[in-house]
């Protein structure tokens, strides 16, 4: 059997231009076919047979790896397409929720300012309660303040009792002061009128001596 020149060129076009020699195996297998026709002893051409069997081969393994690379890359190639339609994919994704997380993140930023805002007019009312509660604290409750109103009352009306007492002493020694003074007065116009009444006595005796003198 022989190969025909189509054959040959579209197995040279497979495995050609990789670099590993296999133009060069194509042209020693073209000349080894040319010598296998053309041998004249059954002996070179059956070595002729031979190196043309080795030689094609070596060129269908070459042939083979270079059509396991072109459907390794063509599955790369898929591959990659793949991952670039994945990537553009969780691009677009990646986009719609950077969005959705921008305004989320602004509402959520708007919300904890409102949360802010009511934390601290809570703090501050409290900081006023605790400042009420301390001065609440200072005061006694209703109860010890009706008790102790009471007992001042009670208290009041006593004194009430004493400063009557002291009033009606102070209006009764008055009045023992005032007839203790007229008591005094009397007396010092008694002595008086005595003490005159005496002078006059006395004056009168003088005067009768001094008559019973002359």
């Amino acid at each position: 059997g022989g190969f025909s020149a189509d054959e040959v060129i579209r197995k040279r076009l497979l495995i050609d231009g990789d670099g590993a020699g296999d133009d060069r195996r194509i042209n020693l297998l073209v000349k080894s076919f040319i010598k296998w026709c053309n041998s004249g002893s059954q002996e070179e051409g059956y070595s002729q047979y031979q190196r043309m069997l080795s030689t094609l081969s070596q060129c269908e393994f070459s042939m083979g790896k270079t059509l396991l690379v072109y459907d390794m890359n063509l599955r790369e190639m898929e591959n990659y397409e793949k991952i670039y339609k994945d990537i553009v994919q969780y691009n677009c994704i990646l986009f719609f929720f950077k969005e959705n997380s921008i305004a989320a993140a602004h509402e959520k930023i708007s919300e904890c300012k409102k949360q802010i805002l009511q934390a601290k007019r809570i703090r501050k009312n409290r900081q006023e309660y605790d400042a009420l509660a301390k001065v609440i604290q200072h005061h006694p409750d209703r109860h010890e303040t009706l008790k102790q109103l009471e007992a001042l009352g009670k208290e009041l009306q006593n004194l009430s009792h004493i400063k009557e007492n002291v009033e009606d002493k102070l209006e009764l020694r008055r009045k023992q002061f005032h007839v203790l003074l007229s008591t005094i007065h009397e007396l010092q116009q008694t002595l008086e009128n005595d003490e005159k009444l005496s002078e006059a006595e006395e004056s009168q005796e003088t005067q009768m001596e001094a008559e019973a003198k002359q």
